[in-house]
C-alpha cells in the first residue's frame, strides 16, 4: 500500500532476496532464503519510483533485524506498483544495499516498463515469454495421459517448446492457407508464389509504390533465409509450412505499423487543435457516491496517458483548515491537497473554498504544484501574477509525464508585500460564480479561462481562444442535436470539456467518440472503470485535417479451459462509421485452446473518416465474459493475414491469447465505377485487354477502324442491359439512363426534332387563316377593279358622245353653209356666186378651224379627266394592296406567335413528361434495389440489411438529385435553344415584311390605253 495512506493490509517481508530480470525483459523474479521464488510480469508494472522511508514501527523493526537501519534507508528504496487495471494495485518495495544500485535498478526497470515495443510483441515473442513450467501446466490440462515430473531446464529449449505447442495447438488454419497458395501441389512455397501472396494479400494496395515498394524475389529470399529452418529448402529458395507459420507469427506481420505505436505527433499547434485525454473525478477509485479517494489514482491515470486530471478542492476540517480533495457532499473519503498536487501535471482545478482558505491554497500550489514547463516561464513574469490574460496563440510542446515534474518555490515575502496582499484580499469581491477565488490563485491558471457558456453566437462574437466551457454529456448531446455545425466551429476556435452526467453514480462511462467527432478536446471519463471508452483515450492526439474487411479465421491459447468462445468485431468512429454488436463469429464449443471459426468476411463497406475510426476485436466465452480484446487505429492498420495479440479490460497485454485474421483494405469505389477505377489504376492492363480484343476481332477479319460509331444504338443496348441487371445488382442505376431506353425515346427525339426545326414563311402562308385572308383580299381587289372598269367605260362613253356631238355640230354647220351656197348657185348661177363661194369657203375654213380648236380643247379636257381617273384608281388600288400587305404581315406575326406558343407549350409538356417518367423510374429503381437487398441471402443480420438500405437510399438520393439536375439543365438548354430559334424566326419575318412593303406581294393591274 501507499506509505502516505493508512496501511490496513498485512505486509510480507522477505529479507535477503535475489532479484533478476530475464534477458528479454519480460519478467522480474526474486527468491529469498527458505522460500519459493516468485515472478512478476514486467508489462503489469505501472510505475517505478523512489520509495519513502516507512513510518510503521513493525516494518522498521523488520528492516532493523535485516541490518537496515532507518538512517540508511533514504535513497535505497524502490517502489513498484503493478496491477491489471488502475484501481486494483499491488505495491512492492525493494530495499537496495546502496543508493547507486537503487539508481541503476530504477533506470533499468523504467526502460523496460516504458518500452512500447515490449507491450506490442508478436505471437512468437509471446511464446518465448511464457514460463516453461506455466506452459507445461497448460499442456497437461490439454493433453490427457501426459505426466511430467521433472525436466532439465537446459534441455527444454525454445525450439522444443515451440514444437510442443504446435502439437498441442495445431495451426490447421495456416495449413489451409498454405495449401491455397501452392494449390496443394507440393509441401513448400516457391519464391514466385510468395511474391504473389505478399503483394496481393499482405500489402495495402493504397500505399505509394515508391515509399512502400512491392515485394520482389530478393526481398522474399531474405524472408526465407530468416524464417526457414530446413537447410535444403532454404538453398532451393523454398519455404515450408513451418517457416511460413513462423513468418506469419513474427513482428514483420504486426497488425499495425510499429512506428505508429510510438507516434509522436506535432506539438506545435494550439491546445484547441488536440484531443486531450481527460479524467473525471480522478481521485475516486470506485463509485461517485460514497466512494474512496486515493492519491495513487492521479499517478496511475497520468501514466496511462491522461493529460487532464481533476482536483476538487475543499476547506479542511481541522483547525488549520488544511485544503483537501473530495467529491463534495457525496460522502466520499478525502485526501490532502498538498499530497495530491505532488502527483499531478496539467490539472483541471475546481475550488470550493472561502477567500481566506484561498490564501493558504496559493502557497500550497506555488510550493508543490507540478505544472507544464511553460508554466514556469509564465509564472516568472509579473504579468501572470497580476492576473493578466495569456496570449490566445499560446502553444505548448509539452507531453507531460511524471518525470517532467517542475517544482516551483516561492521566495520570502517582505512586509510590504504581505500588507499589499492583505489589502487586496480585503477589497477583492468576485462575482459571476458560486465560489470566491483568491486573485493570486486565479492568476495561476495560464492555459484556459473557464467561462459560463451562453451561446455559440456570443462565443464567436467574443472570439477569445483561451476561453473554455464545460458541458455535461446530456447538454453536449443536446447541442450536437440542435447546433452541430456551430459546435464543431466552436471547437475549432477554442476548447470545450465534456464530463459525465450526475446520474452515473456507479462511475460508468458514456461513449466519447460522438464528442470527438464534433472536435471536443477534453472528453472526461471515469478512468477507474476499465471499459472501452477509457481504452480509446490517450494523451495528446492531433485532430485530423479533414472498404475495409476483416475475416476472422481462428484463435490461439484463448483459454486453458474447455469453454465456448466467439469473436466480435466492432468499428468506432463517426456515427455513420460506427458499427457495434453486428459482426460476430459462431460459437466454437469446448475449445478455448485453438478454436477455428472460419467465418464469412465481416465487411465494413464504407468509412467516411478513417482518421477517427478504430477497429475493436474482442473474444468472449460462452457466458459472454470478456476474455481479451484489442483496439487498433485504422490509419495504421496493415492488410493481410495477421496475428492480433489480445489485451485485458485495462488494456494490459495478455501473454498468449491471439486471434488470426485476414484484413483487406481497399479504397471505397461505388458499384458501377469499378471498371473505370481499374483502368485508371492500371492503364497498361486496360490497354492490354483492349489490344487483345482488337487482335481477336482482327482474327475474324474485322479491323477496329471498320467499326462505325453508332452511339444511339450502343447507348440504347447498354442502357437496356443495365435495366435488365437491376434485379441482380443492388447498386442504384441511373434513372435518366433508364428513361432514355424506354419506349418513348423515339417519341421524345421526334418531338424534340419537331421543336428545333424552324418554321418557314411559306409554311405560314399555307395555313388556312392566311389563305382565307388572301382570298378575301383578292375578292376586294377584284371588286375594286370592276368598279374602276365601269368608271373607265362610263368616262370613255361620255367622252365619245361629246366628241361625236361636236363633230356632228361641225358637220351640220358645214353642211348648212354648203347647202346655202348650192341653192344660191342654182338660183343665181354659178358665175354670179363667185363672191358667195369665197365667203362660204372662208366661213367653212373658219368653222373647221374653230372645230379643231374645240376638238383639241375637248381632247385635252378628256385626257386630263382620264388621267385623273386612272391616277385615282391606281392610288386606291395601291392603298388597298398596302392595306392587304399590312394585314398579311400582322396575320403572319400572329400565326408565328401562335406557332411559337404551341412549340413552347409542347416542349414544356415533353419536359413534364420526362420529369414524371424520370421520377417514376427512380422510384421503381429504388424499390427494385431495396427489394434486391432484402432478398440478398449473403446479408446475415437485420442491422446490416438496414444499414445497406440506408446507404443505398443515400446513394440513390445523391444520384437521383444529380439526374434531376442534369435533366433540368438539359431542359433549360432546350428551352433556350427554342427561344433563340423563335427569335431568329421573328427577325426573318420582320425583314421579310419590310421587303414586302417595298415590293407588294401582288402586282397591281395594268391600265388600259385611251
Amino acid at each position: 500500500p501507499d506509505p502516505t495512506e493508512q496501511q490496513t493490509d498485512p505486509f510480507v517481508f522477505e529479507p535477503s532476496c535475489h532479484f533478476k530480470v530475464d534477458e528479454f525483459g519480460f519478467f522480474l523474479t526474486w527468491k529469498s532464503d527458505g522460500k519459493e521464488g516468485q515472478l512478476l510480469e514486467c508489462s503489469l508494472i505501472n510505475s517505478v519510483r523512489p520509495g519513502v522511508v516507512p513510518k510503521d514501527p513493525k516494518i522498521l523493526a523488520s528492516l532493523e533485524a535485516a541490518g537496515k537501519s532507518e538512517a540508511d534507508l533514504d535513497g535505497r528504496i524502490i517502489c513498484m506498483c503493478s496491477g491489471t487495471d488502475l484501481v486494483n494495485l499491488s505495491f512492492m518495495y525493494m530495499v537496495m544495499d546502496n543508493t547507486d544500485t537503487a539508481k541503476k535498478w530504477m533506470e533499468g526497470l523504467k526502460s523496460v516498463i516504458h518500452n512500447f515495443k515490449a507491450n506490442n510483441v508478436c505471437p512468437m515473442t509471446c511464446l518465448k515469454k511464457q514460463s516453461v513450467w506455466d506452459l507445461l501446466k497448460i499442456c497437461l490440462r490439454s493433453v490427457r495421459g501426459l505426466s511430467v515430473y521433472e525436466i532439465e531446464h537446459s534441455a527444454f529449449t525454445f525450439d522444443i517448446f515451440y514444437a510442443l505447442t504446435q502439437k498441442i495447438c495445431p495451426r490447421t488454419d495456416i495449413e489451409e492457407l498454405f495449401k491455397k497458395i501452392n494449390g496443394d501441389k507440393s509441401d513448400y512455397l516457391t519464391v514466385e508464389q510468395l511474391v504473389s501472396f505478399l503483394n496481393e494479400n499482405q500489402r495495402d494496395p493504397r500505399l505509394n509504390e515508391i515509399l512502400f515498394p512491392f515485394y520482389e524475389a530478393k526481398r522474399v529470399m531474405q524472408i526465407i533465409e530468416k524464417y526457414e529452418r530446413d537447410a535444403d529448402l532454404k538453398k532451393k529458395g523454398h519455404m515450408s509450412s513451418d517457416g511460413f507459420c513462423r513468418y506469419l507469427m513474427s513482428d514483420e506481420n504486426a497488425p499495425v505499423f510499429l512506428d505508429r505505436l510510438d507516434l509522436c505527433q506535432e506539438m506545435e499547434h494550439p491546445l484547441a487543435h488536440y484531443f486531450i485525454s481527460s479524467s473525471h473525478n480522478t481521485y475516486l477509485t470506485g463509485r461517485q457516491f460514497g466512494g474512496k479517494s486515493s492519491v495513487e489514482m492521479y499517478r496511475q491515470v497520468l501514466l496511462s496517458g491522461c493529460r487532464c486530471v481533476e482536483l476538487d478542492c475543499w476547506d479542511g476540517k481541522g483547525e488549520d483548515q488544511e485544503p483537501i480533495i473530495t467529491h463534495g457532499k457525496a460522502m466520499c473519503t478525502d485526501i490532502l491537497f498538498k499530497v495530491s498536487a505532488n502527483q499531478t501535471s496539467l490539472t483541471s482545478l475546481q475550488l470550493c473554498t472561502d477567500p481566506n482558505a484561498c490564501f493558504r491554497f496559493k502557497y500550497v500550489c506555488v510550493c508543490v504544484c507540478v505544472c507544464l514547463p511553460l508554466l514556469c516561464e509564465v509564472l516568472a513574469e509579473s504579468a501572470a501574477l497580476d492576473g493578466k490574460e495569456l496570449n490566445s496563440d499560446l502553444k505548448s510542446t509539452a507531453d507531460v509525464t511524471e518525470r517532467d515534474a517542475v517544482f516551483l518555490h516561492q521566495s520570502g515575502e517582505t512586509a510590504e508585500d504581505a500588507d499589499a496582499e492583505q489589502q487586496l484580499i480585503a477589497s477583492y469581491k468576485y462575482e459571476g460564480a458560486t465560489t470566491n477565488i483568491h486573485p493570486y490563485l486565479s492568476a495561476m491558471v495560464n492555459y484556459a479561462q473557464p467561462v459560463k457558456f451562453q451561446s455559440f453566437e456570443v462565443a464567436e462574437e467574443r472570439n477569445i481562444h483561451h476561453n473554455m466551457s464545460s458541458f455535461n454529456e446530456s447538454v453536449g448531446l443536446g447541442y450536437l442535436k440542435t447546433n452541430a455545425i456551430e459546435f464543431v466551429n466552436y471547437n475549432k476556435r477554442q476548447m470545450s470539456r465534456i464530463y459525465p452526467k450526475g446520474g452515473r453514480v456507479d462511475s460508468s462511462n458514456y461513449m466519447p467518440q460522438i464528442f470527438w467527432n464534433a472536435g471536443c478536446q477534453m472528453v472526461s471519463l471515469n478512468f477507474q472503470t476499465p471499459v472501452i471508452p477509457a481504452t480509446l483515450s490517450c494523451r495528446y492526439l492531433l485532430k485530423p485535417d479533414f472498404m475495409r474487411r476483416a475475416e476472422v479465421f481462428s484463435g490461439q491459447f484463448l483459454s486453458d479451459k474447455k469453454i465456448g468462445t466467439y469473436v466480435e468485431v466492432d468499428m468506432y468512429g463517426l456515427p455513420t462509421d460506427t458499427i457495434r454488436k453486428e459482426f460476430r463469429t459462431r460459437m466454437v464449443m469446448n475449445n478455448g485452446l485453438n478454436p477455428y471459426y472460419n467465418e464469412e468476411p465481416f465487411v465494413f463497406r464504407k468509412l467516411i473518416l478513417p482518421d477517427l475510426a478504430v477497429l475493436r476485436i474482442a473474444v468472449y466465452d460462452d457466458n459472454n465474459k470478456l476474455i481479451g480484446q484489442r483496439i487498433l487505429p485504422l490509419d495504421g492498420l496493415q492488410a493481410g493475414y495477421r496475428h492480433i495479440s489480445l489485451r485485458n479490460e485495462g488494456n494490459k497485454p495478455l501473454s498468449l491469447p491471439t486471434v488470426f485474421c485476414n484484413i483487406v483494405l481497399k479504397t471505397y469505389v461505388p458499384d458501377g465505377f469499378g471498371a473505370i477505377v481499374d483502368a485508371l489504376s492500371d492503364p497498361k492492363k486496360f490497354l492490354t485487354i483492349a489490344e487483345k480484343r482488337a487482335d481477336q476481332m482482327r482474327a475474324l477479319g474485322i479491323e477496329t477502324s471498320d467499326i462505325a460509331d453508332v452511339p444511339n444504338e450502343n447507348c440504347k443496348s447498354d442502357k437496356k442491359g443495365k435495366v435488365s441487371q437491376v434485379k441482380t445488382n443492388v447498386t442504384p442505376q441511373s434513372s435518366s439512363e433508364v428513361n432514355a431506353t424506354q419506349n418513348n425515346i423515339s417519341e421524345n427525339k421526334r418531338d424534340n426534332s419537331a421543336i428545333v426545326n424552324q418554321v418557314n414563311i411559306e409554311d405560314l402562308k399555307q395555313m388556312k387563316t392566311f389563305i382565307k385572308l388572301m382570298k378575301k383580299q383578292q375578292k376586294e381587289l377584284n371588286t375594286l377593279k370592276k368598279r374602276h372598269a365601269k368608271e373607265h367605260n362610263a368616262m370613255q362613253k361620255s367622252h365619245c358622245t361629246q366628241v361625236d356631238k361636236i363633230v356632228a355640230q361641225h358637220d351640220k354647220e358645214k353642211f348648212t353653209l354648203e347647202k346655202l351656197l348650192e341653192k344660191a348657185i342654182k338660183k343665181r348661177g354659178e358665175n354670179n356666186c363667185s363672191e358667195l363661194k369665197k365667203e362660204t369657203a372662208i366661213k367653212v375654213e373658219m368653222l373647221t378651224t374653230d372645230h379643231k380648236e374645240k376638238v383639241k380643247d375637248m381632247v385635252a379636257q378628256h385626257t386630263k379627266e382620264w388621267s385623273e381617273m386612272i391616277n385615282c384608281h391606281s392610288t386606291e388600288e395601291q392603298e388597298m394592296k398596302d392595306a392587304h400587305v399590312t394585314q398579311q404581315c400582322e396575320l403572319l406575326r400572329k400565326l408565328l406567335a401562335s406557332v411559337q406558343e404551341q412549340q413552347t407549350l409542347q416542349l414544356k409538356l415533353i419536359h413534364e413528361r420526362q420529369s414524371k417518367e424520370m421520377k417514376g423510374n427512380q422510384a421503381k429503381m429504388s424499390m427494385e434495389n431495396s427489394k434486391a437487398i432484402s432478398q440478398d441471402k449473403s446479408i446475415k443480420n437485420k442491422a446490416e440489411r438496414e444499414r445497406r438500405v440506408r446507404e443505398l437510399n443515400s446513394s440513390n438520393t445523391k444520384k437521383f438529385l444529380e439526374e434531376r439536375k442534369r435533366l433540368a439543365m438539359k431542359q433549360a438548354k432546350e428551352l433556350e435553344q427554342l427561344q433563340k430559334s423563335q427569335r431568329e424566326q421573328l427577325d426573318k419575318l420582320e425583314k421579310f415584311n419590310e421587303q414586302v412593303k417595298l415590293r407588294p406581294l401582288t402586282e397591281p393591274g395594268s391600265s388600259e390605253e385611251h
